[in-house]
């Protein structure tokens, strides 16, 4: 003889929900079993984070110079240095010229020890480095910003040349003049490549390879293959007449 047991469920409802506000600030007293914990891993990491891996034998600002900075030049060269090994790996190709922006640069690199902090210090945001195909016009598009915006965005590659009006004579890139039929290759920032900045002309390009590359890793990068940092305030953009 089988007989056959069985439950019945009672259906689940929810009546209510209480909640409270905890406000956490410095004020909290410390757990000593939490500090315990951490420490180790707070001590690890800041070892990592401040060992030197280069030396600044004077600071370097991205508010030394009125049309490009050391800072600017430094930040854009790094990214021609350091990303176009892997655009002539993916593309055949190399970096026609780098633009990145003034407001992205978000610390001085103090004199003295270089490390990896002060890359997290001088780029906080999780910004990778793109590259993108741009026609002339998109090109002509991107000088004009530049000269109008009256900022010394950083530039790599790149050679703007305005007169005492503040207008455009020339521009050159890799030294050579402007062909408005080809395309270049322009390396900037994901954030900049959608349009951030204001910088819209970013959105006509042709095509866009997102490299994975983060700004700060380029950074850290050639911080370890440098024994001492070089940037100044160059003729890359300047006034002339």
């Amino acid at each position: 003889m089988l007989s056959y047991l069985s439950c019945r469920q009672e259906r689940q409802t929810v009546t209510s929900i209480t909640g409270k506000e905890l406000l956490i600030h410095e004020d909290l007293p410390s757990s000593d079993s939490i500090e315990a914990f951490v420490k180790p891993y707070r001590e690890h990491l800041n070892s990592i984070l401040d060992s030197a891996l280069a030396y600044a034998p004077r600071p370097i600002t991205r508010t030394d110079g009125e049309l490009n900075s050391s800072e600017g030049n430094l930040m854009a060269d790094i990214v021609m240095q350091e990303t176009n090994p892997i655009v002539m790996a993916r593309t055949g190709r190399e970096i026609d010229f780098v633009m990145l922006n003034h407001g992205g640069i978000r610390s001085l690199i103090s004199e003295g020890d270089v490390t990896a902090r002060t890359a997290y210090e001088v780029m906080p945001f999780e910004n990778t480095i793109v590259i993108l195909g741009m026609k002339g016009k998109a090109v002509r598009d991107l000088v004009d910003y530049l000269v109008k915006s009256g900022e010394a965005h950083p530039i790599s590659g790149l050679q703007v040349r305005i007169g005492k009006d503040h207008k455009l004579r020339s521009f050159l890139v890799q030294g050579m003049p402007f062909d408005e039929n080809k395309m270049y290759y322009v390396a900037t920032s994901d954030y900049l490549a959608k349009g951030g900045d204001y910088m819209d002309f970013f959105k006509s390009r042709d095509t866009l390879i997102n490299t994975g590359y983060y700004l700060r890793n380029a950074m850290i990068d050639h911080f370890k293959k440098v024994d001492t940092l070089r940037a100044s305030v160059d003729d890359r953009y300047i006034q002339i007449d």
